[in-house]
């Protein structure tokens, strides 16, 4: 994801940006955790997540070596309900395949610490972050430690009683991992140098802020359609069930459950809330034009409406398709780059004013 060029031409040189290493950084550090969500989607698509049913910090970077230790990683995989009610015609190179799949997943989430830490103590030697600068990037390390305490936590879930993870800690996973991803983006995009041009209100600031709550909530309600597999039913668009309200919203008791637990519910919300953020969208990008144009910072918003509309289709598409790997992996990872733009817009508009 790149920002648009708001700098007042030769205003700032390369030579006294002593902070354009630290952004490098930070955007390649988004993008690494872009990876690990992209590799998480592959991880739960292909269902391979319980596929490693222990927690190993160090250890467990290795892969088992020969054929005794695969024998043992497959021994403990059939001790769980998944294999037993889904999976008990797999064999062991069956079970190769969904192995590296998690393990794959554990590997680069491991790897995002050293990633984060390396360069942050060489940045710390070089002075080129201030006390004020290297305690928030401290806090954006710990909350990776967070959602990689998260992640073994979704996956205890589905080990005893379950045949797959819990929903509820299937989104609380993703949505963790999407505030680092726009966390990250959001302090790159602040210590940009040079100015930002054009005319920011408190309105401009508020809207945008809505924008990208919505994303993330969408996201969050995303992690449950992925978690109920409720993409793999009501297969059409632009009615569901054979109506725009379909019956069977509320069937369960209490009523709260409807919206986490029925998968009709919550694949209903989904495309609700895509709804909303379209005629949102198209509501800013209407009132931007007829307020002044799109000119300086507000160049952001027919980016983000090309988006929005991209997703849209894309998500369309990996519902009347079945969900196949590659639609469903692009639409989350573009629902990640739609809540990018939004941080981005918002930190570049703070800078504005």
């Amino acid at each position: 994801m790149t920002a648009m060029q708001d700098a007042a031409p030769g205003q700032v040189s390369y030579a006294s940006d002593r902070l354009r290493p630290v952004r490098i950084w930070l955007y390649s550090l988004a993008a690494f955790v872009l990876l690990i969500v992209v590799v998480g989607g592959i991880t739960r698509l292909t269902e391979s997540g319980l596929s490693i049913t222990s927690w190993k910090p160090l250890s467990g970077v290795i892969p088992p070596l020969n054929q005794a230790e695969w024998e043992a990683e497959f021994e403990a995989y059939k001790q769980i309900p998944q294999y037993s009610v889904l999976n008990s015609w797999m064999g062991l190179d069956d079970f190769k395949y969904i192995f590296f799949w998690e393990w794959f997943h554990r590997l680069l989430a491991r790897a995002l610490g050293l990633v984060f830490l390396v360069p942050f103590t060489i940045f710390l030697f070089q002075k080129r972050l201030s006390r004020d600068l290297a305690w928030p990037l401290f806090g954006l390390f710990v909350l990776g430690g967070f959602q990689g305490a998260l992640g073994w936590w979704m996956v205890s879930s589905g080990l005893t009683e379950l045949t797959s993870v819990s929903q509820y800690r299937l989104a609380a996973h993703l949505t963790a991992a999407c505030f680092l991803f726009i966390a990250l983006i959001y302090v790159a995009r602040s210590l940009s140098p040079g100015r930002v041009l054009g005319r920011v209100t408190g309105f401009h600031l508020a809207t945008g802020a809505l924008l990208l709550l919505a994303v993330v909530l969408q996201i969050g309600a995303g992690a449950f359609v992925a978690g109920l597999d409720a993409g793999m039913g009501y297969q059409t668009w632009p009615l569901m069930d054979g109506a725009i309200i379909p019956n069977g919203l509320f069937v369960m008791d209490p009523a709260w459950r409807n919206l986490f637990e029925n998968a009709l519910t919550v694949q209903f919300i989904h495309r609700g809330i895509a709804y909303l953020i379209v005629a949102y969208v198209g509501w800013l990008i209407w009132k931007r034009h007829k307020d002044g144009g799109f000119g300086g910072v507000h160049g952001w918003l027919p980016r983000i409406g090309f988006i929005v509309l991209l997703q849209v289709g894309l998500g369309i598409a990996t519902l009347l398709a079945s969900v196949p790997i590659g639609l469903a992996v692009g639409h989350q990872a573009l629902a990640f780059m739609l809540a990018g733009l939004a941080v981005a817009y918002i930190a570049d508009m703070r800078r504005a004013r």
